[in-house]
């Protein structure tokens, strides 16, 4: 199952990381590379990160 493994400040700077990447790329500064943006912007929107897990790497804080 896909538990959370991104915290909150890493999800805000996947999320504007990805967001930079895709306007640079949109308008025209790094061209098709602006498309790798959509990596940290998904990681970051679903709290997920597919290479945090095979690292066992976690960002969220514990509860409790």
């Amino acid at each position: 199952t896909m538990q959370n493994n991104v915290g909150q400040t890493d999800k805000l700077l996947r999320i504007g990381a990805g967001v930079l990447l895709l306007g640079l790329g949109a308008a025209g500064v790094i061209d098709w590379w602006g498309a790798l943006g959509l990596v940290p912007l998904a990681t970051g929107l679903l709290n997920w990160c597919p290479l945090y897990t095979l690292l066992g790497i976690n960002t969220c804080r514990l509860k409790g």
